[in-house]
């Protein structure tokens, strides 16, 4: 009951996101960054200090090849699919002006999604702390990925009903993924140390490839300062998680 309320969390913070483009409420560059930034340190934080090392626990060597594989899904979806996505509210309208760009950015950000939610879902599973650590990794980025894909379909020419419809999507698309890993867990324990490689894959792409570009393409000198920021903020969490659940 919890992680399903994480997940409706998590895909209430995606649609706001598209609430703030649809209705042109002012979303400073400035904040983009800095929530872009944070989340991009305390995500790889994440990976490599708890998911990595918990993956291997729970499969062994294997786990390598399912680490491989969820990061190969997302490049694939996101960048071999969609040709030109970035987070953040998206100002190059003369770039995305096709409905073919559009819909191959919904599907990109539709699958990445999709992954948030196993980690979540997965993580809980093993351990909730570990589980309530990744849904604030989620959390960080995803008013950024809402402001994402509505400003992308309007810049498309969509409509506002149909932008803010494609936000209610991808945030749905979070829930399902916390969703299919409780349902799975309970036909199959086995595949969640599966799902959980995986998710380490996907948070990996989405620290180092999808936010990190985008805090190296700001010109703003505190922004990157802000990663270091973000990966000292998973450590204080953690001891305060682990603190306040009793170290379990």
């Amino acid at each position: 009951m919890n992680t399903l309320l994480f997940g409706v969390i998590a895909a209430a913070a995606e649609i706001l996101g598209g609430v703030l483009v649809v209705y042109k409420t002012e979303w400073p560059r400035k904040i983009q960054e800095y929530l872009l930034a944070l989340g991009a340190g305390f995500i790889l934080a994440l990976v490599f200090f708890e998911l990595i090392p918990e993956s291997l626990k729970h499969l062994g060597a294997i786990a390598s090849l399912y680490i491989v594989i969820g990061y190969g899904m997302l490049h694939f979806f996101e960048h071999t699919v969609v040709t030109h996505l970035h987070f953040g509210e998206e100002t190059h309208s003369e770039v995305m002006v096709s409905r073919v760009a559009s819909t191959s950015a919904f599907v990109g950000l539709l699958i990445h999604a999709f992954f948030d939610g196993i980690s979540i879902s997965a993580g809980m599973q093993f351990n909730f702390a570990l589980g309530v650590l990744i849904f604030f990794a989620v959390l960080l980025h995803k008013i950024p990925e809402g402001l994402t894909i509505a400003s992308i379909a309007l810049s498309a020419r969509q409509s506002r009903g149909r932008a803010l419809l494609a936000s209610i999507l991808v945030g749905a698309s979070t829930l399902v993924g916390v969703i299919v890993i409780l349902f799975i867990t309970t036909i199959n324990a086995n595949f969640l140390g599966i799902a959980f490689a995986l998710s380490a894959g996907a948070a990996t792409y989405v620290g180092a490839s999808d936010l990190i570009p985008e805090v190296n393409r700001s010109g703003n000198r505190i922004t990157p300062i802000v990663v270091f920021a973000g990966m000292l903020l998973f450590y204080v969490s953690q001891l305060g998680v682990e603190k306040m659940l009793g170290g379990k």
